[in-house]
């Protein structure tokens, strides 16, 4: 299993960086390959993914931790992935989103195709930080 960490600071309050990210619906407007993405009540959401060239949808389970600081989400169907968002007030307007993923590599690559090992490892970073900062950029811009 890998594990990745990323944050980025953002220029707006913790709570409407909570709400935005709450809104399911919001997902493929930041996440890379996530072309539409639907909640089904529950805590449950529908994702449709592209990667290396393959389309899948992926069922997720989220739960909300530490009083509204915390989302963690799992997969629960499609290549086994887990997670965390984050959210730290720095002050009054500003916000550390911070994020873990936690995958296995061969899951990943027999789900999606595309580069083994440490190819495949880097251009999960690079969703990852793009992903931070298109959210980030997003939410200064006034998105909600």
């Amino acid at each position: 299993m890998s594990t990745l960490e990323e944050h980025v600071d953002i220029g707006v309050p913790a709570d409407l960086a909570w709400d935005f990210l709450h809104r399911v619906e919001n997902y493929p407007r930041f996440l890379t390959g996530v072309h539409e993405a639907h909640a089904e009540g529950g805590g449950r959401a529908r994702l449709g993914v592209t990667a290396g060239g393959r389309t899948r949808e992926v069922d997720t389970e989220i739960t909300d931790h530490d009083q509204g600081r915390t989302m963690e989400w799992q997969t629960t169907s499609g290549p086994g992935l887990a997670g965390s968002f984050t959210l730290q007030p720095v002050d009054a307007q500003h916000t550390r989103l911070s994020t873990r993923l936690e995958y296995d590599p061969a899951a990943v690559r027999e789900a999606f195709g595309g580069p083994g090992g440490f190819a495949q490892a880097i251009a999960v970073e690079r969703l990852a930080h793009s992903g931070l900062e298109q959210c980030r950029r997003l939410l200064e811009q006034g998105a909600r």
